[in-house]
């Protein structure tokens, strides 16, 4: 003690609470900064955005400037009409009786812009309902009603099975093999495909919300639902003919548009006992008792090119809802939204990137 006090230095004690308090001090910044590059997936397994965005572009040829998937589309402009039947579970102001204008997208999936229609399994509408107050609402949805897999990891694993051989170009056949082999949830994702063709249009397919949300009343009940949107037009399946046409999809709507809107009823499905709310690989029965409300019609009444269109810088967000909408707990609806996301960013940059070289 005598030499510590001749060097200076305060007791051991309050030596040990000082140090004591250092340590809390920077633990505080370091914990943050662990926890940040934990959350963006630098140091974890698990696949953050940019991983999830890299595993899609490994399975295309680089295409600069357009989406990560469904790369090939079109813009659709219209309005939904609300006829007020939506407020019987939702008070979100879509829901309220009125006429809201829209900005949609109609795609096929996969990373190639200049691939042929006839290569798509599934069709894709995605769309952006502007709101009063400064809210939106925007879908995104496909042809089938259930997704391929439940979790992020697991997309990630079929991206990565689906990847291109550097040597032949092609994914590798065992890769995917054993990916479906670990995945069984595939196979009624596959079954769906088998029993039903592929519509021969984009506007006489019925396109899912898939993933369950939850709605809240004027009486703040909750209530879980998922939606779909059923087309005016009857459903007919594709044939050999349509498909020797590359783009038979994007001309057929152009035609039917220059004859008059295109209207599609939107449903709402209501959850009922056993139906699961956060596995979007689980297709909720057909049942008759199950409540199904049309709460309204979104009409479409032009397209236009996605290279110039309307539709071209949105994010079609399926996590950007009005106040009365809120995501269910499907882990996969974060990880979208976090990938549309990145996917923007690289665009946006490959295209100003672009343009600062004179291209």
């Amino acid at each position: 003690m005598k030499f510590e006090r001749s060097r200076g230095l305060p007791p051991r004690s309050q030596r040990f609470d000082l140090g004591l308090r250092w340590v809390v001090v920077l633990a505080i910044p370091a914990t943050i900064a662990a926890l940040f590059v934990w959350c963006a997936g630098w140091f974890s397994p698990r696949p953050s955005a940019p991983r999830i965005v890299d595993a899609f572009e490994a399975t295309t040829t680089p295409h600069p400037g357009f989406r990560r998937n469904h790369a090939k589309g079109i813009c659709v402009t219209g309005h939904f009409e609300s006829n007020g039947n939506g407020e019987l579970v939702s008070r979100a102001s879509v829901f309220a009786p009125g006429r809201y204008p829209l900005v949609g997208r109609l795609s096929i999936p996969g990373g190639d812009p200049g691939q042929d229609d006839g290569a798509g399994a599934v069709r894709s509408f995605a769309l952006r309902t502007v709101l009063p107050h400064g809210e939106d609402w925007r879908i995104a949805m496909n042809s089938v009603p259930i997704f391929a897999v439940r979790t992020p990891q697991a997309l990630f694993e079929q991206l990565n099975a689906d990847a291109r051989d550097p040597q032949t170009g092609r994914p590798d056949p065992e890769k995917m093999q054993a990916f479906l082999d670990s995945h069984p949830e595939v196979r009624a994702f596959d079954r769906y495909l088998d029993q039903h063709l592929p519509s021969s249009r984009y506007d006489n397919a019925t396109y899912y919300g898939i993933s369950a949300f939850r709605m809240t009343d004027a009486h703040g009940v909750h209530r879980f639902v998922r939606w779909e949107v059923v087309p005016d037009l009857p459903y007919r399946p594709v044939d050999a003919r349509k498909r020797r046409d590359p783009d038979f999809l994007s001309y057929d709507l152009m035609r039917q548009l220059a004859t008059g809107p295109l209207r599609w009823h939107l449903v709402l499905n209501v959850a009922m006992p056993g139906d699961s709310i956060d596995d979007s690989t689980r297709q909720w029965a057909n049942s008759p008792s199950r409540p199904r409300i049309d709460a309204g019609t979104f009409v479409i009444e032009r397209a236009q090119t996605q290279i110039d269109g309307p539709c071209r810088d949105i994010v079609f967000d399926p996590t950007i809802l009005p106040a009365g909408i809120a995501p269910s707990s499907d882990p996969l609806l974060a990880a979208r939204s976090s990938t549309y996301h990145v996917s923007l960013e690289r665009r946006t940059w490959e295209e100003a990137a672009a343009l600062a070289n004179g291209h």
